[in-house]
């Protein structure tokens, strides 16, 4: 393949041929539900890469006649044969994480101690609600065979989360009793 595929490039195809017949705005909508939990991006690549990957012969379109002209994405066998030669190459990249928390405390010394404190307290809540979101996903989806697969990186997220949380607990203790003693 001469042009360069980029992840969201992959995001894209891979939910296409797993959803069927798409609109950008089922991917968005479907991306915003699975994926997009892990792989953030800016949703206006949902409209403008579909469209580069039917130039590139990967995906097929077709657009209605009248009403909102909504143009609806297939993938095509060029394009399932590059989703599956990608998902056959092992990946040494490592995982990446932007967290902007993680990077307010790195540069803590700067901040007053109630400013890193509200920091710790709103990460615990903001994880408390992810983990009750991934365990309702698993709750709803538990006895789906047909998506057990789809499944597995949930399990994966929730202990990142699970992990996160128990830092952020720990450092809130750390920093309260830290002030309890001064």
């Amino acid at each position: 393949m001469a042009a360069k595929l980029t992840p969201t490039s992959y995001v894209v195809l891979g939910m296409v041929a797993m959803r069927g017949a798409t609109t950008s705005y089922d991917l968005k909508r479907a991306i915003g539900h699975s994926v997009g939990y892990f792989w953030p991006f800016p949703h206006a690549q949902l409209y403008s890469e579909p469209k580069r990957l039917v130039e590139l012969g990967l995906l097929s379109v077709s657009s209605e006649q009248d009403g909102r002209r909504r143009q609806t994405y297939t993938v095509t066998d060029v394009g399932m044969k590059e989703l599956r030669s990608w998902l056959a190459e092992p990946t040494n990249e490592q995982m990446q994480v932007r967290d902007v928390a993680e990077m307010k405390l790195f540069f803590g010394e700067f901040a007053e101690p109630d400013d890193l404190l509200a920091l710790a307290r709103a990460q615990i809540g903001q994880h408390r609600e992810r983990i009750a979101t991934y365990e309702d996903i698993q709750q709803r989806f538990a006895d789906r065979e047909d998506v057990a697969v789809r499944m597995v990186p949930l399990r994966l997220g929730l202990e990142m989360e699970l992990a996160a949380l128990r830092f952020w607990e720990e450092y809130e203790r750390e920093q309260t009793d830290t002030r309890s003693r001064h």
